[in-house]
């Protein structure tokens, strides 16, 4: 049984007592018997305030959805504070982090660059690094597992909310090794404390940690979503459907100008390690095609550890463009200077004509690979 940071902070006393504190959460950030963590953190070090992410601090609202501030959260009577919109934007207010000596930050992220906690926690860092407060990260696993890394690096001119620091897709860093890793890397100077996990080692698996999944948001209801989710999620910048709106969001793709049982059997050809995939029918409730029948395909994951959501993703996508030309479309710029879908790859691969797949797939293990190494200096675990 692996113990996140939360199931630790009696351990830590001298760290917390006589603080003003608040904190960052969302509905993963729970404790191993799926208590909501900040319930428990105030019951033992009195809490300011809260503050939510995108999604909401309940995981309530949709992707991209901006998010209000909440007056006061029921269990606690604590007031709520967005950092998706609402007041304060996406970073903390200064005259908010007046009232407070610290921030604490306890979510559950997926491991994934684009899945945008982990842009929350970075904005957060420069704000505490810029009003001289401490910052204080509850770790839970990665739960891709802290060794796989895949995906191209981020590059600078596509910086964006969904892509807020230089890191691959999937990543394979906890939440407090990457916050070690920006700190170093931009000599923000802020004052950081990890509160580790123990049990858990790099080569795991969220599965295999014996903890319970808690959903962080609708859209990623399993942890077999959250496994496929680095690559299917690079349909959102398509009119591909990536399977909201279906009881398979991520691990159902496909639209209505698809032949589901052709693709599954060109995929399949493919003969990409861990997965197997089947003909899908469908009609979306929400998002793109709703209330349209699609054909597609559903994913299989029969190794999660061969496995590699990316690679699968990518060639998912690049099949669907070659089969169905003259219907496939990148989602509109809509008056924005890069497509959405380049703010997800982290490059300017698909502004144009992209390269062959292997060439991108081979540019992007070069990324992987120097990132691993890059990355290693900041590992706190095994």
């Amino acid at each position: 049984m692996v113990k996140c940071g939360i199931d630790r902070i009696g351990e830590f006393g001298a760290l917390f007592r006589g603080k003003r504190l608040g904190m960052v959460t969302s509905v993963s950030g729970v404790t191993l018997d799926l208590r909501p963590g900040y319930v428990k953190f105030h019951e033992v070090y009195p809490l300011v305030c809260l503050f939510g992410p995108e999604h909401g601090m309940y995981g309530k609202d949709g992707a991209g959805e901006d998010v209000d501030d909440v007056a006061r959260d029921s269990a606690t009577g604590l007031p709520v504070y967005s950092l998706y919109g609402g007041e304060e934007g996406r970073h903390i207010a200064p005259e908010r982090l007046e009232t407070l000596d610290a921030v604490v930050y306890d979510i559950q992220d997926l491991g994934t660059r684009f899945y945008t906690f982990i842009s929350t926690l970075l904005y957060v860092m420069e704000d505490c690094a810029a009003a001289g407060r401490e910052l204080i990260v509850l770790d839970r696993p990665a739960p891709l597992d802290g060794v796989t890394v895949e995906g191209g690096l981020l590059e600078p001119e596509y910086r964006s909310f969904v892509g807020a620091y230089p890191l691959c897709i999937r990543y394979g860093l906890t939440a407090g090794e990457l916050a070690c890793m920006v700190n170093a890397e931009q000599k923000l100077g802020c004052r950081l404390t990890v509160v580790p996990c123990t049990g858990w080692e790099r080569t795991r698996l969220f599965s295999e940690t014996g903890n319970l999944w808690m959903m962080p948001s609708m859209g990623i209801p399993h942890f077999s979503t959250a496994l496929v989710y680095p690559g299917t999620c690079l349909f959102e910048g398509t009119n591909v459907s990536e399977g909201r709106g279906t009881a398979c969001p991520f691990e159902m793709i496909g639209a209505p100008f698809i032949d589901g049982a052709a693709l599954a059997g060109a995929m399949n050809r493919e003969g990409l390690p861990g997965v197997i995939f089947t003909a899908a029918c469908f009609t979306p409730y929400a998002s793109k095609h709703k209330g349209e029948p699609c054909e597609g395909v559903l994913l299989h994951v029969s190794d999660a550890h061969a496995f590699r959501p990316v690679r699968t993703g990518v060639t998912l996508l690049y099949r669907i463009r070659e089969m169905w030309p003259r219907q496939f479309r990148w989602k509109p710029r809509e008056g924005k200077p890069r497509r959405f879908i380049s703010l997800l790859a982290g490059c300017g691969a698909f502004e144009d004509e992209p390269p062959a797949l292997e060439a991108l797939l081979a540019a992007w293990e070069a990324d992987s690979a120097a990132f691993a190494r890059r990355k290693a200096a900041y590992h706190l675990y095994k």
